[in-house]
Parts: structure tokens; C-alpha cells; sequence
């Protein structure tokens, strides 16, 4: 496992990071406890660190602190998300920050994070959603240095809205923000028009999510799929949305000269690519899944040529909306 520095913060993380949406049972049909618990296992085995999760991931914050504590004797760097408070996502511009960030939730959430996980800290505390007229605005930053001080938590960051790259730049310009987290693929290649040159800029980490486009960018997404009522990908990939990704991918597989199963690699590879990236946090729910991501950390990136060709297969649509 390869490591990187998360902006100017110092902090190392793996730079395969373990998304831990997937299996916090709330969202997505299939997750088993035992099985997440073996795949956590099995990532820290294989040298990841850094493991992402959330106030509104379900069991998620449990199940992850759960692991932890069992791996006392490795530092495994957790992230967690306070949601806001008002439950709008993504917030519309123009909402006062006291509504939705004010100090007081974000600490009642974070206690309430801490009793859930069984952890004394959080190595990133972000907001879920983020909007950027709020800097300078409301008492979160002030409540975030205290936690600070307070060894609550270790650095502070804001989940971007979907598809919003552009919405957290005054932030990082800002200086009031430690790292952000961000949708970045092949599809959605938007934040290295401006986000990512600004986080080099001025030391901000980069969290990439969303890298394998939900599913959409591992091959296995076709014009017949399907997923079960309950599970949110049944909305997300809708109608004749397979059909469509499947018709991408098909694309990218012809133009790049690569075998089909290749895909999910090859995205991945293509997030790494950037070095403004400190980590990449692909759902992981088995320990297969595990052991395919992190062999990934080669040091291995995609050439100039591949990069070229990849930037034409940007595809920017909204699929969560």
C-alpha cells in the first residue's frame, strides 16, 4: 500500500481509502455484518488506513468503530460526516448557516457519532453538505476550533454536493478548510477544471468518491440491470440509464484498446493519476472487492496518452436528481 499526505494537514493516508456507505444497511440491499466486518479486517490487513463513513450511513459508524477498537494496535484514520441540521440535501443557495450548521448540532451530532462508533475521536469531522456562501458566515468554524483544541477531532472538511465541484472554492481559498470530498471519475472529470489545481494551491486534501460512478464504471452495469426495491441504485440507474452506461463504457473499453473486465482498474488508476488526490474511497462490502481495490497501489498511473484519450469521455449528467 502507497501513502499520501492529506494536503498541508500532514496526516498519511492509504491512498485506497475504504468507503463505508455500503454497508451501513440503510441504503444499500446485500450487507451483511459479518461480511463487513471481514472486509474492514481484511483492508487493514492489506495496509488501508483511512476509512470514510457517516452520521446518516445507518449502522455504518458502529459497525466501523466496532473494527477499530478490534485493531487497537494499527492507527486506522476515521472520517465521519455531521449531516445538517434543517435535512436539506444539497442546500439551495441563499440558506443562513444557523440554520443548518449552527455550533450546537454539530456538536450534539458529533457526540452522538462518538457514542455510535465507541471512539474517543474522529481524524476528520466533515459536513455533508456544503455551500459556499456560507464562508466567514455562522459559528461552525469558530465551534470547529474548539473541537479541535478539545482533541475531538483532527481536521475539518465538507462532503461537496454531487456534481458541485466548483461550490467549495472560496472555501479552499479560504484557508478554513483542511480537505474536501469530492465526486471525481471518468464520467465527471469537472473537478480538475479548477477544484483540484485550487487544493494544490493552497494544501487542501483531496477524498475522491464515487470513482467507480456507483457501480457504473466497473463493466458489470448493463442494459438489463436491475436491483431490487429498497436498494437506492434501483432509482439511481433508472429507466434506460443502463442502457446508456453500458454504450459509455462499451466506448471507453474500444477507444482505450482494454478488455472489458478492466474497467473498474482502470478508473481507479485514473483518480490516482492526479496528485492532488490524497486518497480514493471505493465501497468495499467484500473481502474480494478489498483485495481487488488495494492491489491497485502500485504506483502505477495512467500515461499522458490514456489521459488524453480518457478526456473525451467526459460525461456530465446528474443521476442522483
Amino acid at each position: 500500500m502507497r501513502y499520501r499526505t492529506v494536503g498541508r494537514s500532514g496526516l498519511s493516508v492509504s491512498e485506497i481509502g475504504y468507503g463505508a456507505w455500503g454497508i451501513g444497511e440503510s441504503s444499500w440491499v446485500g450487507a451483511t455484518e459479518d461480511e463487513s466486518v471481514r472486509a474492514l479486517h481484511r483492508a487493514v490487513d492489506l495496509g488501508v488506513n483511512f476509512i470514510d463513513t457517516a452520521r446518516g450511513y445507518g449502522e455504518s459508524e458502529r459497525i466501523v468503530g466496532r473494527v477499530v477498537r478490534e485493531r487497537a494496535g494499527d492507527e486506522v484514520r476515521v472520517a465521519t460526516k455531521v449531516p445538517p441540521r434543517n435535512g436539506v440535501w444539497p442546500p439551495p443557495f441563499g440558506l443562513d448557516p444557523a440554520d443548518v450548521y449552527p455550533g450546537e448540532h454539530i456538536r450534539k451530532a458529533l457526540e452522538t457519532s462518538l457514542r455510535a462508533s465507541g471512539l474517543d475521536h474522529f481524524d476528520v469531522l466533515q459536513f455533508h453538505v456544503w455551500s459556499d456562501d456560507w464562508v466567514g458566515r455562522g459559528d461552525w468554524l469558530e465551534t470547529i476550533a474548539a473541537l479541535k483544541q478539545e482533541g475531538k477531532i483532527g481536521l475539518f472538511g465538507v462532503s461537496i454536493n454531487d456534481h458541485e465541484p466548483d461550490n467549495a472554492l472560496a472555501l479552499v481559498r479560504s484557508g478554513a478548510v483542511d480537505s474536501v470530498q469530492v465526486i471525481y471519475n471518468i464520467f465527471d472529470q469537472s473537478p480538475a477544471d479548477a477544484l483540484l489545481p485550487a487544493c494544490e494551491e493552497h494544501g487542501v486534501g483531496v477524498i475522491v468518491r464515487v470513482a467507480l460512478d456507483e457501480g457504473g464504471l466497473t463493466g458489470r452495469i448493463t442494459a438489463d440491470s436491475t436491483f431490487p426495491e429498497g436498494d437506492w441504485r434501483h432509482r439511481y440507474f433508472r429507466d434506460d440509464r443502463p442502457a446508456q452506461v453500458e454504450q459509455r463504457v462499451a466506448a471507453i473499453v474500444a477507444d482505450l484498446g482494454i478488455a472489458p473486465d478492466e474497467i473498474a482498474e482502470t478508473a481507479l488508476r485514473f483518480v490516482l493519476s492526479s496528485p492532488a488526490v490524497s486518497t480514493v474511497i471505493p465501497g468495499m462490502r467484500t473481502v474480494r472487492n478489498v483485495e481487488r481495490n488495494t492491489a491497485l497501489s502500485d504506483g502505477r498511473v495512467l500515461t499522458a496518452d490514456q489521459l488524453a484519450v480518457l478526456a473525451k469521455h467526459r460525461w456530465e449528467r446528474n443521476f442522483y436528481s
